[in-house]
């Protein structure tokens, strides 16, 4: 009499400790699609958001627009949080300026340069850290699915050799199933780690352009905040730039959204 074989065979053969693999085989499998599916649509989102940020800080006649855009929409998207830092950073400098206070803490110590390319590169740290989130996880389950899968199909086939052993029926259709269905294990853990791999890949991608772009925007808001800076302490003038300062960094804008770094101000550059 021929008997069954196949998965469902084999998973009701398995030990306590095959079938813990396929927990966790199973367990990594969840996250790895959970995280992905999040990741992507949170990816899709962000970025129609900053094209429609973009768009608009190019198109406004002033910093105070984009401000009062800020203040409309909220910084969910890395290039109105950039924005709101270097806001934040121009007002505590006011402050400072307006109170007579003389690095009166480690907040207010340096130049006012200093203290706006610091503002601005933590934005941009704080921006890398949410959209790597979860990538960590989804690199641990590509590298190491396979081989979880790999060390539970040596202990099915250990045990279904052993099981052949004591029946003492050796031939070749008796060890070909145990055998075979041993291997499920393996493929097992290959379609864990692909799309693990494969999402990985992609949001890491992504995220390095996404960098690249905020990198290059930091140096033109660094540009306009540090122009109101210098000519005026006053929080209202030190939002506005002139019109033809506008102009030239519109021009520039143009290029730099293709992903171009900071050649000016290697301060606000992040690998």
């Amino acid at each position: 009499m021929t008997e069954s074989l196949g998965f469902a065979h084999f998973l009701a053969q398995a030990d306590g400790l095959a079938r813990f693999v396929l927990g966790v085989l199973l367990l990594s499998s969840i996250a790895s699609w959970y995280l992905i599916l999040v990741k992507g649509v949170r990816s899709w989102r962000q970025t129609r958001r900053s094209r429609t940020f973009l768009a608009a800080f190019w198109d406004a006649p002033n910093l105070e627009a984009v401000a009062q855009n800020i203040r409309e929409h909220g910084t969910a998207e890395p290039f109105a949080h950039l924005l709101y830092h270097g806001f934040a950073a121009v007002e505590q400098l006011n402050r400072s300026k307006q109170e007579g206070r003389h690095a009166a803490s480690l907040i207010d110590a340096g130049a006012p340069d200093e203290m706006l390319t610091r503002a601005l590169k933590r934005a941009i740290e704080e921006d890398k850290a949410s959209m790597e989130f979860g990538q960590s996880f989804l690199a641990t389950v590509a590298s190491s699915a396979p081989f979880v899968g790999l060390f539970g199909t040596v202990w099915g086939i250990y045990h279904a050799l052993v099981a052949i052993g004591l029946s003492g029926q050796g031939t070749l259709d008796k060890v070909a199933g145990p055998v075979g269905e041993a291997l499920i294990m393996t493929g097992l853990g290959l379609a864990v780690a692909l799309p693990a791999a494969i999402g990985y890949n992609a949001f890491a991608r992504a995220n390095r352009n996404t960098l690249s772009q905020l990198n290059a925007f930091a140096y033109d808001v660094f540009n306009f905040l540090a122009t109101g800076i210098k000519t005026s302490p006053m929080r209202s003038d030190a939002r506005v730039t002139s019109d033809k300062m506008i102009a030239l960094a519109r021009a520039r804008g143009l290029a730099t959204e293709n992903g171009s770094t900071i050649a000016g101000h290697p301060g606000l550059a992040v690998n």
